[in-house]
């Protein structure tokens, strides 16, 4: 079994990190934008977009999941409106439906410094009881600072 490290961890390399969340949210995330992370146009990579959006989202979902559930990503279609150039790229997730067994999420990516409508993404996450395990993986996951 692989051992979990959050120093190491890819997500701590990207530089993520929560900002305020808009009052008809529920969680804010923003990724900078530099020369290791942006495509030979000068754009943040797609990729990298769709990361921001499901730590965003899969973030917001646990939180409306509960203790003891996990939420793996089950659907996810993102829209591309704009490249992000200046940054940074500001994801803002809220929950549009809390079902038993699904929690469905809108998140809207923004590049900041040309206040710029960037992506929109629907995402859809199962609801599942947590292995043992899981949740003290989780507990290391909120020590890296992504609580």
């Amino acid at each position: 079994m692989t051992v979990y490290d959050p120093e190491h961890h890819f997500l701590a390399q990207l530089g993520m990190y929560d900002v305020e969340v808009p009052e008809d949210a529920d969680l804010a995330m923003a990724l900078p934008v530099h020369g290791r992370v942006t495509n030979p146009r000068g754009g943040l990579q797609g990729g990298l977009i769709a990361t921001l959006i499901d730590v965003t989202a899969g973030r917001a979902a646990l939180a409306a999941a509960g203790e003891s559930r996990g939420v793996p990503t089950s659907d996810m279609h993102i829209r591309f409106l704009s490249a992000v150039t200046v940054g940074p790229a500001v994801a803002v997730a809220r929950v549009l439906r809390n079902g038993r067994t699904q929690i469905v999420l809108e998140v809207e990516v923004r590049d900041e410094g040309r206040n710029v409508l960037a992506a929109t993404c629907t995402l859809a996450f199962s609801v599942v009881e947590s292995r043992p395990g899981q949740d003290e993986r989780a507990r290391i996951f909120k020590r890296a600072g992504y609580s």
